[in-house]
């Protein structure tokens, strides 16, 4: 096996070494590759000015997370892109990172604390703080070590984590620019609240779930006089904090009654008006609904517009207040079954009717969200998302797959204040205190104590911390050292892609946006590519519920990191959800046990004189020059597929070209000539063999890493590592098209005879001579040229052209020729007489769909013409081969 020595970052060292290891087997160079890419110091971009730069932000993990297959997905993708850069000579600068996650991570440490006898209370803040730096030193560098077994050839030197004291400065910088210029503001308003959490959550980090539910109707009996109105709801468990009725001002059935007052039954005492809104819908419930502003975003709003006040009866951890009377100290499901009796029992229970409807649940917990009022911090959005919607609107923020853009824009559009103090110890704590004597709020980068204005005055910190958005939301430019003028920021900001799942576009990558274009006033990104879900095999979203999760780590041991890789991408198209199967994994390791063996019998028939030269055009041979065509047709493909992110039609061109043409067509085309006496032919072949080979290790190295590091370092004339070679450009001088076309022609020749031979089960042991009946000059040219490898590829002894039909023999009926097989004594004539009525069907089919389509006049004018003559050229070919087809069934006929 070979041993590296790098000279410098770019130069290795060792002599050639003919024969890789006979098996592949990944386990035992994939973490030596990686370890001396680490050591090289190949992720690592210097700030050039002659280069071009090329920046991606990996959108960061949970700091205590594992690695999963949508992370596998995403890396994999990143990775691919920054490896491919980084050969075309751009300085790329991949950043990797983590999240604090703070509600996630806070749930862990407390169920850790609570195992133990601990609580936060009993430990303090700063304890609590202790145990959640221990938690993530601890836990914080798994997924790290997992994706660098994944490959990910990220910047290490350059990694964050949301944390740190660099990026918790600019958290600490943009909260007290946005609140000096009033866009950050304390107040009371409806927030969603999770009773287990124990703190506010965003909108974002709701997730809704259809219920099977029920409307309850109930009647609140006027003040004055008899009679009541109506209401309906779905959440009894709020009518202690009713503050009115509210009808529509169209609504007829409730003409007259705005102004008067009515009772709620089991609340003593408590009476509230009737106001009229045009919130409330005329079709929906009795048309009378009950407003809670305390504990509903749109009864909030009707309150403000009505001065109705607030009346908040909920607890933090999920229990009625004081302020509820009777029902104080009752869990709200409790509260909700004791307040339907009461109804009931007081005779103002209506009805109950079954309604299905979706309800608010915490995303990490999945607890129900309770919305209710609360004095918290926000950022007014408006004058934020104003800027992100012109920004896409100008075309300067593109989305991959485009139909995502709706949800971006339909955020921003329907924004709403963001909510972004949290009820939480582990995060970036708010820089907000609070004079006790005086009242006084001060948002400061220094604690106000220290100041000699404050001298002898209580001054307390804000307890909250941020939502964990805010920080992430700064990311493209906080790693690069922002607020401080670095190099880093100067060079590689704005960065050109971002590559995420399509379920955070509001939580994350609009907030990105819109934080960028304020803090920097420009875009954090060019693209956003955004890829699907893994699901299972039987198209389900992977979960512990379900036990079907796979484990990457699990893929990469049992068959190697590039396998696993080449699975994600292939098949794979932006925005769209991909199903896994084991079987896929399999195949892609075989196509790399494929490449393997290829490499290794090319480099069995070289010598430790054969470098990859200037190449010698006139040595070549018809198929050396349609390979070289070829490969030029595939680099122009994959390069233009990865420019525009299709990097699983990219995969699918690198793999039909390595697996098809150059190992199943091409190496077997040249063994004749590689077994054959030294020659200028020879000499041609190993370095066409050789020259492809570089070159189809080098398009799929971003890909397969490993596997082509590993072959690369054994080939010939290597000085650097692939990862920093050149990717390679198309080379016109190296487009032969007639030899490209001659070759294409010969092998649909032999599939053919091989298809004919199948047909007729002779086997490959037996060999025939191959008669060519053809007045084409050029056809017979194409079979002289191509003579050695028809005969080898084709199971011939010798190519006789004739003029006369061979008795007994197979007929295969070619574009401007006939080739005949003389093995009349194999043939069951019978057999051979179906083969060829059905040929005849199949031509009798081209030919009548080509006359019709040459029939409709709207396809004659309006089709380009070359695309009309085209299809005359087939059906003058299809017509020519019916002849053909027709001549040999009348002569078996004549035999039977």
């Amino acid at each position: 096996m070979r041993y590296f020595l790098y000279q410098s970052k770019n130069k290795l060292r060792g002599g050639f070494m003919k024969s890789l290891d006979k098996t592949y087997d990944p386990k035992s160079f994939e973490d030596r590759l990686y370890d001396f890419w680490m050591k090289g110091g190949y992720f690592t971009p210097e700030i050039d000015k002659n280069k071009k730069p090329f920046t991606i932000m990996m959108p960061p993990p949970n700091v205590t997370g594992n690695l999963h297959m949508g992370h596998a997905l995403n890396n994999t993708l990143q990775d691919i892109l920054i490896r491919t850069k980084r050969m075309q000579g751009y300085s790329a600068l991949w950043v990797p990172g983590t999240d604090h996650a703070s509600i996630s991570t806070e749930a862990k440490v407390v169920e850790k604390m609570k195992k133990e006898g601990k609580t936060k209370e009993m430990i303090g803040r700063e304890g609590f703080l202790e145990e959640a730096w221990d938690w993530t030193h601890k836990y914080g560098g798994n997924i790290k070590n997992q994706l660098k077994k994944l490959g990910v050839s990220c910047d290490w030197t350059r990694d964050s984590f949301t944390l740190d004291e660099h990026l918790s400065k600019a958290v600490e910088e943009v909260f007290i620019r946005l609140y000096e210029k009033g866009l950050i503001y304390r107040g009371d308003r409806i927030i969603n609240w999770c009773p287990s959490c124990k703190t506010a959550i965003s909108d974002t980090e709701v997730e809704h779930e259809d219920i099977e539910g029920s409307i309850w109707y109930f009647k609140y009996p006027f003040v004055d006089g008899d009679g009541f109105v109506e209401i309906a709801t779905t959440r009894p468990e709020t009518i202690p904090g009713d503050l009115a009725v509210a009808v529509n001002p169209k609504d007829e059935r409730y003409f007259g009654l705005v102004g008067k007052k009515v009772r709620v039954p089991i609340l003593d005492g408590i009476e509230i008006p009737i106001i009229e809104d045009d919130y409330v819908e005329l079709d929906f419930g009795s048309g009378a609904v009950k407003i809670t502003p305390s504990h509903d975003v749109n009864d909030f709003e009707v309150g403000e517009r009505h001065n109705l006040g607030q009346k908040k009866i909920f607890t933090d951890d999920g229990h009625l207040n004081e302020l509820a009377g009777k029902y104080c100290g009752l869990t709200i499901k409790e509260a909700r079954k004791k307040i339907i009796e009461d109804f009931k029992e007081l005779g103002y229970f209506s009805k109950e009717e079954k309604h299905d409807h979706a309800v608010g649940v915490c995303e990490r917990c999945k607890t129900t969200i309770e919305p209710l009022i609360s004095k918290q911090w926000f950022v007014k959005m408006e004058p934020l998302a104003k800027p992100a919607l012109e920004a896409y609107k100008r075309g300067e923020v593109n989305f991959i797959p485009e139909r995502f853009a709706k949800v971006y824009v339909n955020w921003l559009e329907n924004i709403r204040d963001w909510c972004i103090s949290r009820q939480l110890w582990w995060g970036h704590r708010l820089p907000v205190y609070y004079v006790e004597e005086t009242g006084e709020t001060i948002v400061s980068r220094t604690d106000p104590s220290l100041d000699e204005k404050y001298k002898g005055l209580t001054i307390k910190h804000d307890e909250d911390t941020l939502d964990t958005w805010f920080s992430s939301a700064l990311w493209p430019f906080s790693t690069l050292g922002w607020p401080d003028k670095t190099a880093d920021l100067d060079y590689f900001f704005p960065t050109d892609v971002l590559i995420t799942g399509y379920d955070i576009i509001f939580f994350w990558v609009s907030r990105m946006i819109f934080s960028s274009l304020e803090q920097m006033g420009e875009v954090p990104f060019k693209d956003v590519l955004f890829t699907g879900l893994v699901n299972d095999a039987q198209g389900r979203k992977m979960s512990k519920s379900l036990g079907n999760g796979i484990d990457p780590l699990e893929v990469i041991d049992k068959y190697g990191a590039d396998a696993l890789r080449f699975t994600l991408v292939t098949g794979n198209s932006p925005g769209n959800d991909m199903r896994f199967y084991y079987e896929r994994v399999e195949a892609n390791r075989n196509f790399a046990n494929k490449l393997w063996n290829a490499s290794r019998f090319v480099l069995m028939n070289l010598e430790d004189s054969d470098q990859e030269k200037v190449l010698v055009v006139n040595a070549f041979t018809q198929e050396d020059k349609w390979i070289l065509t070829k490969l030029q047709e595939t680099i122009d493909e994959v390069t233009t597929h990865l420019d525009k992110y299709e990097i699983g039609l990219a995969a699918n061109e690198i793999y039909d070209f390595i697996w098809n043409e150059y190992c199943d067509w091409y190496i077997e085309m040249v063994k004749p000539r590689l077994y054959g006496e030294d020659s200028p032919s020879k000499t041609a072949a190993k370095e066409v063999l050789l020259k492809v080979l570089k070159d189809i290790l080098k398009l799929l190295h971003p890909f397969m890493p490993f596997i082509t590091e590993e072959i690369y370092s054994h080939l010939p004339g290597v000085e650097k590592a692939i990862i920093v070679e050149d990717f390679p450009v198309v080379d016109k001088k190296l487009i032969f098209k007639e030899d490209f076309d001659r070759v294409e022609y010969l092998k649909d020749v032999i599939r053919k005879i091989r298809n004919a031979r199948s047909e007729l089960d002779v086997p490959n042991s037996k060999k025939s001579e191959l008669f060519v009946k053809t007045e084409d000059a050029e056809i017979k040219k194409t079979f002289e040229l191509g003579m050695e490898t028809l005969l080898t590829l084709g199971f011939g002894t010798e190519l006789i052209f004739t003029e006369e039909k061979i008795e007994d023999s197979v007929s295969i009926v070619l574009d401007r020729a006939e080739l005949m097989l003389p093995m009349s004594e194999l043939i069951n004539y019978a057999e051979e007489l179906e083969r060829l009525e059905k040929e005849s069907e199949k031509l009798t089919s081209e030919i009548t769909r080509a006359t019709k389509k040459l029939a409709n006049e709207g396809f004659v004018k309006k089709a380009p013409e070359s695309v009309v003559q085209e299809e005359k050229d087939k059906l003058v070919k299809y017509e020519e081969m019916k002849v053909q087809v027709e001549n040999r069934i009348e002569e078996i006929r004549k035999k039977l």
